[in-house]
C-alpha cells in the first residue's frame, strides 16, 4: 500500500493557499527490467561501438581482490559513472575525476559501472573525439581489468506502465521508485530534488525531465497540464542511490 504523508505547511502562491506534500516512495522496480541485449568483449567498448547515441550502459566484470583497499582508475569515462561492487555503492567517476578507492573484503566480486552519456559535442575541435561511455584501460592497482559484459539500458523509452514494482527491497543498485500523491488544485509546481543523486522523472507516465545533484537548479517543473485532480503517480529513475525515499512539492524552483 503506497503512503502519502502530508505535512500541514501552508504556502501562498498567486493568492491561493496550497497544501505542500511530502511523497514517500515505498515501491521499486529493479533496473534489470530495462536491460537490453548484452555484448561481451575483452575490453570495455565505447557507446559508439554498441550503437548507443544517448542514455545509459552498464559495464560489468568480475574481479579478485587480495586486500581490503584497491585503487580503481579509468583511462576514459564520458560522461558520468556510478560504481558498485556486489550491488553496494562505491562512488562516482567523471572525465575530470577518474580514480576511486574501493573498500571491500578480499575475494571475488562483481564490479559494475553504470555510465550515462549526458550529451554530445556538435561543434569545435573536440567534435572529432566524441566517444562516450567507458573505454580504454580500466585498472585496479595498476592491473588491467578485462572480460567485460556491456548492457544498454532502455531507460527513456521503456513504457512506465510496464514496469513491475514491488515493496522497496532496500537494495542500493539503480532502479525506478514509485510514489503517489493527491492534488486538488492543478497548477504549475516543482519537484524538490534536493538529496537525490542523478536520474530522470515521469509523472502520470509522462516524461518530466532529468536531475543531477551537481547542478545549480535542484528542481523539476511540473506543468499544470501534467497534474490531474486526485491521485497522481510519480516515478523516479535514480542512478546514484543516495538512500532517498521521499520528495516534496514546491510552488517555486529550488536552487543550491
Amino acid at each position: 500500500m503506497l503512503r502519502t504523508v502530508v505535512f500541514p505547511m501552508m504556502t501562498f502562491l498567486l493568492g491561493q493557499t496550497l497544501m505542500a506534500q511530502e511523497i514517500i516512495f515505498e515501491r521499486k522496480a529493479p533496473v534489470s527490467q530495462v536491460y537490453k541485449e548484452a555484448v561481451e568483449a575483452e575490453d570495455a567498448l565505447p557507446m559508439n561501438d554498441l550503437n548507443i547515441e544517448f542514455g545509459y550502459v552498464l559495464y560489468q566484470t568480475e574481479i579478485n581482490i587480495d586486500t581490503e583497499s584497491k585503487e580503481l582508475e579509468l583511462e576514459n569515462v564520458r560522461d558520468y559513472a556510478v560504481v558498485y561492487v556486489d550491488g553496494k555503492l562505491q562512488g562516482t567517476l567523471t572525465d575530470q575525476d577518474k580514480t576511486l578507492i574501493i573498500q571491500v573484503d578480499p575475494g571475488n566480486h562483481t564490479l559494475q559501472f553504470y555510465v550515462e552519456n549526458i550529451g554530445r559535442i556538435t561543434y569545435g575541435p573536440e567534435i572529432t573525439d566524441n566517444s562516450k561511455g567507458l573505454f580504454g584501460n580500466v585498472t585496479l592497482d595498476g592491473n588491467n581489468i578485462q572480460n567485460w559484459k556491456m548492457v544498454p539500458l532502455n531507460v527513456r523509452n521503456y513504457p512506465i506502465k510496464d514496469l513491475v514494482f514491488e515493496q522497496n527491497p532496500g537494495t542500493d543498485t539503480p532502479g525506478f521508485y514509485q510514489g503517489q500523491f493527491d492534488f486538488n488544485h492543478p497548477q504549475n509546481m516543482y519537484l524538490n530534488m534536493t538529496g537525490w543523486g542523478m536520474g530522470e522523472v515521469w509523472l502520470n507516465q509522462r516524461y518530466l525531465g532529468s536531475y543531477w545533484e551537481e547542478e545549480k537548479q535542484q528542481s523539476i517543473l511540473i506543468p499544470s497540464e501534467n497534474l490531474v485532480t486526485g491521485k497522481n503517480e510519480l516515478v523516479i529513475f535514480e542512478l546514484k542511490n543516495n538512500q532517498q525515499k521521499k520528495i516534496s512539492l514546491s510552488p517555486t524552483p529550488i536552487f543550491k
